[in-house]
């Protein structure tokens, strides 16, 4: 599989994030392998998620080797038929946000899974970065109208 190594690529992969709010980080917990959403930014080169700690994920990703996704299959508007996915690997750490960081990531959800959503932080430095590109990829229509 390529990696994006070059110095570019790496600019451009996290140019791209910037562009969504949200993706999916996955770590191993107790032994077996785990996904869950997240809402991330991109600051100085490093991105920054944010969970919900009453799932735990935090505690379980922080001083662990993560991998994050996040593409624009859902963010597309119409007519535009280019899909990018960027992916990498990198250590978590927990991480407390300045007020800068916390206006960019913006409004928190109200709740998750029925319970007041509680804001944990993560810092990753993306190590591995992938990102691939699909052209000529037609909108989604729904396969019934209601």
């Amino acid at each position: 599989m390529p990696m994006a190594t070059a110095p570019q690529d790496e600019y451009r992969a996290l140019e791209l994030l910037s562009r969504t709010p949200y993706g999916r980080v996955a770590v191993s917990m107790r032994a077996l392998p785990f996904v869950t959403v997240a809402r991330h930014i991109v600051v100085d080169g490093r991105v920054v998620l944010r969970l919900h700690g009453g799932f735990g994920y935090a505690q379980a990703c922080d001083g662990s080797v993560v991998a994050y996704g996040a593409d624009n299959l859902a963010d597309r508007e119409e007519g535009d038929e280019s899909v990018w996915t960027v992916q990498f690997v990198g250590m978590a750490r927990r991480y407390v946000p300045g007020p800068a960081d916390l206006e960019a990531f913006g409004r928190a959800p109200v709740a998750a899974d029925s319970t007041p959503f509680v804001p944990e932080y993560l810092c990753i430095e993306p190590q591995f970065i992938t990102m691939h590109h699909l052209e000529g990829v037609p909108a989604r229509r729904p396969a019934h109208s209601a």
